[in-house]
């Protein structure tokens, strides 16, 4: 018997455009996630935007020992990714391209994933699942994960219009000979959120989509950073304007190349996310750029159409785009945050126009939200106020479940399901607890006992699952209750009679979370931390 040959080798034929800027920390790591890829990677590209840093002799010394590893050097710095992007896409030599930040990862195996994906379905893009990982912490959330949940193939983006809502270009890869056919390119220069550009113009050329439920990229997030990314930095309002003006191009490429459907699904976009996002951080903003991002927002949002406000009126994005629209000045906005947040949250008051019909509030009588007497109580934007009371060794959860037109009467209400969930690590604080909420006016009361033995060190996010006759079930965050001494730090006893040091507090979303330190080590950290906010 003769001995089988050896597995031949896949054929190389993928290269990955790595771009970085004054990343010497990160871009090696990067360049060896896609160099760790292995045979597939025919060539990596790594393109230096003119740093000023270690970054440029730490490439030279990987290229030194690794063949497949090309670096450009950028004479300019460009002030954006488009540019260093085209640029290594210039260089670019197999059939397929994949792209990749200097600060994230390609996991292993991702491009296998998706180069089977492309090759099997003879697709110009394959796309795969992408993962934020919130750093230090490591806590992972993924991206737009109902379009990766299963293999799939679509004739054209237009089978599958939710494709406008990954405006990522990082956890795709895409045949070099379709997009240089087409001329797709980034935008050049400072041009933030230059993929939403470059997605619009991928989709406007009609490709044969692939998607695989594999993890292809790891975007790391880094809130600490020295150094903000563009989608982190968005404490001045010229970062909302770049934001529409792409927004509005990435609509027009679509619109004009002939798909209304898709450059409907933009506009729609738009305003489940960008506007949900920045909404809801109004309330940290100062006076200035609450005025000039409301007068901006309304400028935008005055080019949209009937048809663009016709689907799901009551949708949070929607309704908060007319809100805006309705009112010259900024207001309500707390109750905008909330309405934001997700899963949303309708606070009180609940206000009726002259003839009974439901409004967004005696001020703005035009903003309807008639709708909300149909919608199945499972998507009703429930609102439920939560306070903690702390005790040495418990704390009892006050919640209050708001009416909302009569609807959760008739929906009736029978039990409210807490649960403490790690935001670090996922895990839970014990079984979720059950109670029987108790009609009190126009309010459901109950109470919830919080044992601390069952916490450990981190951020605790509370969830509320509301279960109504006959089945029908809607999970929600609480609204935390800020009153006198309600988000008050204490100290209490954990397991083992071990001192713990809680810390309610709300979320940018308004949420309330509790930050949980134990052990001596833990509460004199955080006592700390405190004093030395008090002395500076």
């Amino acid at each position: 018997m003769h001995p089988a040959p050896p597995p031949t080798a896949p054929d190389p034929q993928v290269a990955v455009v790595v771009i970085g800027y004054d990343d010497a920390a990160h871009v090696t790591t990067a360049v060896r996630s896609a160099l760790a890829q292995g045979p597939v990677v025919r060539e990596v590209v790594a393109v230096d935007d003119c740093s000023t840093d270690d970054s440029p002799a730490r490439l030279a010394a990987l290229a030194a020992a690794e063949p497949r590893l090309k670096v450009v050097r950028r004479r300019v710095n460009s002030g954006g990714c488009g540019s260093p992007r085209n640029t290594g896409l210039d260089r670019v030599t197999a059939p397929y391209v994949m792209f990749l930040d200097s600060d994230d990862v390609l996991p292993p195996g991702a491009a296998d994933a998706l180069l089977a994906a492309a090759t099997g379905a003879d697709a110009q893009v394959a796309g795969g699942l992408c993962v934020r990982r919130e750093l230090p912490e490591g806590r992972e959330v993924p991206w737009e994960p109902s379009l990766y949940a299963a293999h799939a193939v679509f004739e054209r983006p237009a089978q599958r219009p939710r494709l406008v809502h990954d405006t990522l270009c990082v956890n795709k890869l895409y045949r070099t000979d379709f997009l240089r056919a087409h001329g797709i390119r980034f935008p050049e220069g400072r041009f933030p959120y230059e993929d939403f550009v470059f997605t619009a113009r991928v989709l406007a050329a009609r490709p044969r989509v692939a998607v695989v439920p594999d993890r292809v990229y790891v975007w790391h997030v880094r809130r600490a950073a020295g150094r903000l990314s563009i989608s982190l930095d968005r404490a001045d309002v010229a970062n909302w304007r770049s934001r529409t003006e792409a927004s509005r191009l990435a609509h027009e490429i679509l619109l004009g190349s002939g798909q209304k459907e898709l450059a409907r699904a933009a506009r729609a976009k738009f305003l489940d996310h960008e506007l949900r996002m920045y909404a809801r951080e109004l309330v940290l903003r100062d006076a200035r750029y609450r005025r000039d991002w409301w007068a901006h927002t309304r400028a935008y949002l005055a080019e949209y159409d009937a048809s663009d406000w016709a689907h799901n009126p009551t949708a949070p994005g929607r309704l908060i785009g007319r809100i805006v629209l309705a009112s010259p000045e900024p207001l309500d906005l707390p109750r905008l945050r909330d309405l934001a947040s997700r899963p949303a949250r309708l606070q009180p008051p609940y206000a009726r126009a002259a003839d009974g019909t439901p409004v967004w509030s005696a001020g703005l009588p035009q903003v309807t939200l008639e709708p909300l007497l149909t919608q199945p109580v499972h998507v009703l934007p429930l609102a439920v106020d939560a306070e903690l009371r702390t005790h040495a060794r418990t704390a009892v959860l006050r919640l209050r479940l708001h009416e909302m037109y009569g609807r959760l009467a008739r929906a009736g209400p029978e039990s409210l399901e807490v649960e403490w969930r790690c935001r670090e690590t996922g895990r839970t604080a014990g079984a979720p607890t059950a109670v029987p909420p108790e009609p009190d006016g126009e309010s459901w009361r109950a109470a919830v006992p919080v044992r601390w033995g069952a916490f450990g060190a981190g951020t605790w996010d509370l969830r509320v699952r509301l279960r109504f006759r006959e089945g029908a079930e809607r999970e929600v965050t609480a609204h935390a209750v800020t009153g006198t001494g309600a988000l008050r730090r204490r100290v209490v006893l954990g397991a083992g009679h071990g001192l713990v040091l809680v810390q309610p507090y709300a979320t940018h979303s308004g949420a309330l979370a509790v930050r949980v330190a134990p052990g001596l080590r833990g509460v004199l950290s955080v006592v700390r931390g405190r004093l030395r906010r008090l002395l500076h």
